[in-house]
């Protein structure tokens, strides 16, 4: 596991890596200046709503000053922390459509002797994806109850945290890298063969995802990684199933 993330690592000067993650983020910088100006002409309509509304009385009152003061301050940091905290999110879901050439560039420094990957087909993709979004939400509701009860508790907390996280990035990126090479059944079969395997790289994935700064390139860092964990553990399953087989 160590020596996945490693290696994942060790290629982030790779051109494909720097090609994806500068695409990703222009792309995400476009649709935050759409945002921007958006949330621009909407707080500045409901700014001069507000003043109207205080000036009722007395339209050269101190209070009304003070108001459309306060008011743009907030509206400021409240944009600026939004943005904080949105532009990772934005970002990595640009980068999951560019993720291919990701794992391409894995392959072909270290697997260079596969074969042309698996084109998934689009039925496929989509059923995959909408299945996957009813475990993320259902597992999600089970969890909020959990979640609010154990606030408090932060050692317990975030072990919720981590295992419900942990499960659902290891087996959405586990499923990203392996339907390129095998069909859905036979990747969910893998998946379950080595279930803790999986869960653990994705506690892994959903930890880094929590670091200032290195959550910009996690999406990029986690396909090379969980793509090395895939290869492990296919060939470990071909090996096994040799050894197991009758002689």
């Amino acid at each position: 596991m160590f020596s996945a993330l490693t290696k994942s690592f060790a290629q982030a000067s790779d051109p494909a890596f720097r090609r994806v993650f500068m695409r990703s983020l222009w792309l995400s910088l476009g649709v935050f200046l759409a945002l921007w100006a958006a949330a621009w002409l909407g707080l500045d309509w409901l700014g001069e709503y507000l003043a109207a509304w205080v000036a009722q009385g007395d339209p050269e009152s101190t209070l009304v000053r003070v108001v459309e003061w306060a008011y743009g301050a907030a509206a400021v940091a409240g944009v600026l922390v939004a943005s904080s905290f949105l532009f990772p999110a934005v970002m990595a879901g640009v980068m999951s459509v560019l993720l291919e050439d990701i794992a391409e560039a894995v392959e072909r420094r270290h697997y260079p002797g596969l074969p042309k990957a698996r084109a998934q087909p689009v039925g496929e993709a989509i059923l995959t994806g909408l299945v996957f979004a009813v475990v993320v939400l259902a597992l999600n509701l089970i969890a909020l109850p959990l979640y609010l009860i154990l606030l408090f508790v932060p050692p317990l907390n975030l072990f919720v945290f981590y295992l419900l996280n942990g499960y659902l990035l290891g087996r959405e990126y586990f499923e990203l890298v392996a339907v390129r090479r095998y069909d859905v059944a036979t990747v969910k079969r893998l998946r379950q063969g080595y279930r803790g395997r999986v869960l653990l790289a994705g506690a892994v994935i959903a930890f880094l995802l929590t670091l200032p700064l290195i959550n910009l390139v996690m999406p990029i860092v986690a396909t090379g990684f969980m793509l090395h964990v895939f290869e492990g553990l296919r060939r470990r399953a071909d090996a096994e199933a040799v050894l197991e087989a009758p002689r």
